[in-house]
């Protein structure tokens, strides 16, 4: 839809779902109130559906101001099914400012409420303008109030966690204890709203509820039970992940590599690793200097008869500048590395350049599988 602040935003084909609920279910209450609008009601509940929406993504660029003004890099925003959703790349260095950038959206969503609610002051009460400026004062004040929820993934999860990290010290502890409520909250809501809303405790009429009524508000507390529960236990996950990420070392995951002249046998150079005690083959020029790496796959999908008439230059896929790794990266910078240039093997190589070995993708994904399965410190 645009780059604001260099962010892109996208709409997700769940919004337009949403987008045709809301106009449905706002045209029935429109129509309580104008019914002299006929079938034009339909117009102005999908504009609020519209400007609903545009007041959840200035929610979502609050939280994006401020992750860019920490130095935090915002890969999109999107709005999708409830609500949106800012993808930021990199957690927040303190609890305090962790705090800041979860409050803010929550924050602007209730300033959007006060300004529609003065507005209604400006407009006659019963008009399309009034029907819409108090739509949109309670939606956005509802915005706030779920948002501001203390559990995972809502911003008063985030909140939370910042509390409990500033009091333990460890930002783990935080996520544990904010993504546990998250799913109490999950559990909450699955059993609470459908009893709220047979018991008129939020102020609709009991007198007009339909089996049809129950039906909806059961399965629309079973989808907001869900993502709750999901987003919880993925925050978890991504914390774990985190909390592991700098054991992902390149050097401790490289294989070790035999130089090869690309005339070299199959079978020769397979040998030649194996008394060295080798498990990857480095194609080198003349003067010794790396042009290639042969592939595992290819190497596999010879049989073992034609390995002898098989030149290992029929198997090499050639370097590019993105498939040397720097021997020292870890972390965050090495997953950034072997993002940005998509490969199945790697040339790692020391800061003189001399070659160090070659890294396998299987390798760095069995690692991340053993940094998830270990417990968190």
């Amino acid at each position: 839809m645009g780059r604001p602040f260099g962010v892109p935003v996208y709409v997700a084909p769940s919004w337009f779902l949403v987008a045709a609920l809301i106009t449905w279910v706002f045209g029935e209450q429109i129509e309580r109130v104008l019914p002299e609008l006929g079938a034009a009601r339909y117009l102005v509940s999908l504009f609020f559906a519209v400007a609903f929406y545009a007041s959840v993504l200035v929610h979502e660029l609050a939280h994006t101001i401020a992750a860019l003004r920490f130095k935090l890099p915002v890969r999109r925003i999107q709005l999708q099914f409830f609500g949106g959703v800012s993808e930021i790349e990199k957690e927040t260095e303190t609890p305090g400012r962790e705090f800041v950038l979860a409050f803010v959206g929550p924050l602007l969503s209730l300033v959007l409420s006060g300004v529609f609610y003065l507005s209604l002051y400006a407009v006659e009460p019963g008009t399309v303008p009034g029907v819409l400026l108090a739509g949109l004062m309670i939606s956005n004040l509802i915005v706030a109030a779920f948002n501001l929820l203390p559990g995972l993934p809502l911003d008063g999860g985030r909140m939370l966690r910042a509390v409990v990290w500033k009091i333990t010290g460890k930002p783990m502890s935080g996520t544990v204890a904010a993504a546990w409520v998250g799913r109490a909250l999950a559990v909450l809501v699955l059993v609470g709203l459908p009893l709220l809303t047979r018991t008129g405790f939020l102020g609709n009429s009991t007198d007009d509820i339909s089996g049809l009524d129950t039906v909806t508000d059961a399965l629309l507390a079973a989808i907001l039970a869900a993502i709750i529960w999901t987003g919880a236990g993925n925050s978890l996950r991504v914390a774990r992940l985190r909390e592991h990420l700098p054991e992902l070392r390149a050097r401790t995951l490289t294989r070790r590599a035999i130089p090869v002249e690309p005339a070299t046998p199959l079978s020769e150079a397979l040998r030649r690793a194996n008394e060295a005690g080798a498990r990857a083959l480095v194609v080198v020029d003349g003067g010794g200097d790396p042009t290639g790496i042969v592939r595992e796959a290819a190497i596999a999908a010879v049989p073992q008869h034609r390995r002898p008439w098989v030149a290992v230059s029929a198997l090499t896929q050639d370097l590019t500048d993105g498939m040397r790794v720097p021997a020292e990266l870890t972390g965050q910078p090495l997953l950034d590395h072997l993002r940005a240039s998509p490969a199945t093997e790697y040339l790692v190589v020391e800061e003189t350049g001399e070659i160090y070995g070659v890294l396998a993708t299987t390798d760095v994904e069995r690692a991340f599988v053993r940094a998830m399965a270990r417990p968190s410190s």
